[in-house]
């Protein structure tokens, strides 16, 4: 492997690395170009583009003009280019395989969304223009509230709230709303969640200002009733729980648990990530649900949104609809329109969750998943889901140990490290070794409930070739690791742009900018 100079450029490998009989001169490897940091790039003092000179002299500008270099690299439109994609090169993607992240999801988003969502009048708008010239925007908005709606049984949804944690800030405001017009809030300061909870739900409402109690888990995965009944109470403002669970399992007590919630006065909060699971089977509004939010990157396959373009909506049952957030689409008499003010129909709203209406290009993909699927498509969606899940759980488990081997799993399918004991092998140097075989790792170490967890999600859009291709390499892994082929794993990845980092120090001393080497004065050629 190659490794690092004083300036960060690609050396040759060392005589020792193992791992190549004839390593590699330069650092490059096959048709895989090594690759620099832009700023070590040869380009200071040129430029790739031609702008013609300023008709003024910038002094209208006063302090703002600029004294310095800019201290940017110039390069032209070819190594431009090549940089980005070379870089692009060294990326895991859904475009190149089985991305088998649990619980966060990665799966194909069809090219018929992306294009739609470029279409004029989704692409070009923008949220300040009068309604009058959007109509189609708000009709398509009005559309997927809907689908949605039917969808999961729910008679309100809230369409703005931008990812999964954010539509839970929704739903648990809706909560907190509904408690101040009853006279309950002060009282009702606690809110619920098992100890197999995704960890933005007792953040979140944390965030809102509640106490959050741990409910204990049962030997088989699910939330343990008897432990939820104790815990309820008139100071209990609302439980959040996740299902199908983040273990990968359906809650078989989820009407009994939504009973003794509403009898205790609180609400239920369900999280949604794993809707796709029983999207087209099961309406959460059926279960007595009275929140919820909705992924729609991992239930409608829009883009995952990261911090980045997402979009979380939340549905709301009868009791908590009044306080949905504004702004929300009406069809009257004059058109499609947005409710935005208190003195409009919005006045028990508890506010607003962002500035304007939401992701538009999110809405378009999810709305054009939904009407190329048709309601059996979308059926179909789970069933392949819990299909692919439940054929690697019993092509795995063998060869691994699973975390809940009784009974058939949902979305994904959970491991243990118990196979691995004996074997100076942790779940970390297995999910290293993956990599050197062209896979991504599945999520490690969560649920935590669970340990050295292996969290295997292979969503409905796998083919059972690739399935078949994903399972062989980690059979074969497997049998590698009980054989005692320690260091393939302890020095793991061998075949990456990068070996394994110290990753502790990474995390706690991250390099997030670069500076020019000592000794010279690149910024300023």
């Amino acid at each position: 492997m190659s490794t690092m100079n004083t300036v960060g450029r690609p050396t040759a490998p060392s005589a020792n690395d193992h791992d190549y009989k004839y390593p590699t001169l330069t650092g490059g490897r096959g048709l895989l170009q090594a690759e620099h940091l832009i700023f070590e790039s040869d380009g200071w003092g040129k430029t790739g583009v031609d702008l013609p000179e300023p008709k003024t002299d910038g002094s209208d500008l006063g302090d703002l003009v600029r004294r310095d270099p800019i201290g940017l690299p110039g390069l032209s439109e070819p190594e431009t280019m090549r940089h980005y994609v070379r870089l692009s090169q060294k990326n895991h993607a859904i475009d190149l395989a089985i991305y088998p992240l649990g619980s966060c999801t990665m799966k194909h988003n069809p090219r018929l969304n992306e294009k739609m969502a470029r279409l004029p009048g989704f692409s070009d708008i923008h949220p300040l223009q009068p309604t009058s010239t959007v109509q189609g925007a708000l009709e398509l908005m009005d559309t997927l509230a809907h689908w949605l709606k039917t969808l999961t049984g729910m008679p309100a949804v809230a369409l703005s709230p931008k990812a999964g944690a954010h539509g839970e800030l929704c739903g648990l405001m809706a909560i907190r709303a509904a408690h101040e017009a009853s006279g309950q809030h002060e009282q009702r300061r606690k809110v619920l969640v098992p100890t197999s909870a995704h960890g933005t739900n007792p953040a979140t409402a944390a965030f809102v200002g509640y106490t959050v109690v741990e409910v204990a888990q049962t030997e088989d995965g699910r939330v343990d009733v008897a432990d939820l009944a104790s815990k309820l109470g008139p100071d209990v403002a609302a439980i959040m729980v996740t299902n199908p669970n983040t273990c990968g399992l359906f809650e078989r007590d989820i009407l009994e648990i939504s009973r003794l919630t509403h009898e205790a006065g609180a609400y239920f909060y369900c999280d949604g990530a794993n809707f796709n699971a029983i999207v087209g089977r099961v309406r959460p509004g059926d279960l007595g649900v009275d929140a919820m939010h909705i992924n729609l990157h991992k239930t409608f396959s829009t883009p995952h949104g990261g911090g980045g373009p997402g979009s979380g909506p939340v549905v709301l049952s009868a009791a908590l609809a009044p306080f949905a957030p504004a702004p929300w689409v009406v069809h009257d008499a004059d058109g499609y329109r947005l409710v935005e003010r208190e003195e409009d129909e919005a006045a028990q709203a508890f506010g607003r969750m962002c500035a304007f209406q939401g992701q538009m290009g999110m809405y378009t993909r999810a709305l054009s998943y939904m009407m190329s699927h048709g309601s059996d498509g979308l059926r179909q969606v789970a069933e392949d889901a819990v299909l692919n899940a439940n054929y690697i759980k019993a092509r795995l488990s063998d060869v691994m140990s699973a975390a809940f081997p009784e009974g058939p799993c949902m979305h994904e399918a959970l491991f243990d490290d118990e196979w691995l004991k004996g074997t100076d092998i942790t779940t970390l140097d297995f999910a290293k070794a993956m990599i050197d075989e062209g896979f991504h790792p599945m999520t490690m170490y969560f649920p935590l409930v669970v340990h050295g967890a292996m969290l295997i999600e292979p969503t409905e859009t796998e083919s059972k070739a690739e399935l078949d291709r994903f399972i062989n390499a980690l059979r074969l892994l497997a049998q590698a690791a009980k054989a005692g082929e320690v260091d393939r794993f302890k020095g793991a990845p061998f075949h990456a742009p990068l070996r394994r980092l110290d990753e502790t120090r990474a995390a706690r001393s991250p390099k997030l900018r670069w500076t020019a080497p000592e000794g010279t004065n690149i910024a300023a050629e």
